[in-house]
């Protein structure tokens, strides 16, 4: 648990955006190691397979508060990252929320593959186990992913 508290809670942060919701997501995602760890068959590493279940945990997480706000995650997506400036645990410059705020306009898919590749420095094969899509999947994601963003802070 020591050894994967500090890169998991990285990685739901970058896709929860609060600092609250990403503790209370990784407080679920170590429930769910524990409870399913005897499940586990070794088929991939211990490392994916604990980033899968903090990332499914941190999507259902934020479509059941998009349900409850009664948005849609786009919006909710975009909503968050405007109250980042607000979080005292946010540390950013006017830049990282500007890119912040693009990254919030892409697909889902899009999103958890830029953070993933940016902000953790996951290899591609590393995402590929915990995502389940192909390494040229990805590397198709991440371009696209880059150069809408690209677009969005040129444009703004």
């Amino acid at each position: 648990m020591h050894e994967y508290k500090r890169p998991l809670y990285s990685h739901i942060r970058s896709i929860v955006i609060d600092h609250d919701d990403a503790d209370d997501v990784l407080q679920n995602t170590f429930v769910k190691v524990f409870q399913f760890l005897s499940g586990f068959k070794g088929e991939s590493k211990l490392f994916s397979w604990m980033y899968r279940i903090a990332t499914n945990e941190a999507i259902t997480f934020l479509n059941q508060k998009a349900r409850k706000s009664g948005i849609g995650s786009e919006a909710l997506q975009s909503k968050m990252v405007e109250n980042l400036q607000a979080d005292i645990h946010y540390d950013g410059s006017e830049i990282e929320l500007k890119l912040q705020k693009a990254v919030a306009l892409l697909p889902e898919k899009q999103q958890l593959v830029f953070k993933m590749k940016y902000y953790q420095e996951m290899k591609y094969e590393d995402i590929s186990d915990v995502l389940g899509t192909s390494v040229g999947a990805l590397k198709a994601s991440y371009h696209h992913a880059v150069k809408k963003i690209e677009e969005y802070v040129k444009g703004n």
